[in-house]
């Protein structure tokens, strides 16, 4: 597994696993979610002095390490988490950007404000280069769309960085 400059390690799995230290508990949570359910590997350290240096830098890490797998270039997800449903489709972009419906600004999980995930998901896609759009479909509890939408960008970023499935007919 390459490492980064900025602490970031990510392999191809048959099984996710991560060894994540942000500082942010919940942070941490969410990516083992994206791991799993994009089945990487990942390690992800950063040791920056507050919330608003740490969660830029983890995002960071994170884009640019997955940056280096992407071979479809593409992927898409539909994700259930208990009551909650997300879906995530991303693109290799020369202009990245993150863009989604969910706005948690008035909540917070774990005693995290939850724009947290959504500034760390919004630095992976800058640090990727990808076009990522991630919608709530369903969903009322707050951990378990944030868990949603950790699953769907993880598996919309697993089908990116593996080969494309071709059929039979489009090899003839």
């Amino acid at each position: 597994m390459p490492t980064t400059p900025s602490g970031a390690r990510v392999a191809l799995a048959s099984e996710g696993s991560v060894n994540v230290a942000t500082g942010l508990s919940v942070l941490d949570h969410l990516v083992g979610e994206l791991a799993r359910a994009g089945r990487f590997k990942i390690a992800l350290e950063v040791a920056p002095d507050s919330t608003d240096e740490a969660v830029p830098a983890a995002g960071a890490a994170l884009g640019s390490a997955i940056a280096a797998h992407f071979q479809a270039g593409a992927g898409w997800a539909l994700v259930p988490a208990a009551e909650a449903l997300a879906s995530a489709a991303l693109e290799v972009d020369s202009e990245p950007r993150f863009v989604t419906n969910a706005d948690f600004s008035d909540s917070r999980v774990g005693g995290v404000a939850n724009d947290v995930p959504s500034r760390f998901l919004a630095e992976l896609a800058q640090s990727a280069g990808i076009n990522l759009h991630v919608r709530v479909v369903e969903g009322d509890d707050p951990q378990h769309v944030l868990a949603a939408m950790f699953k769907a960008v993880g598996a919309a970023l697993g089908q990116a960085c593996r080969p494309a499935v071709t059929t039979d007919e489009e090899d003839a």
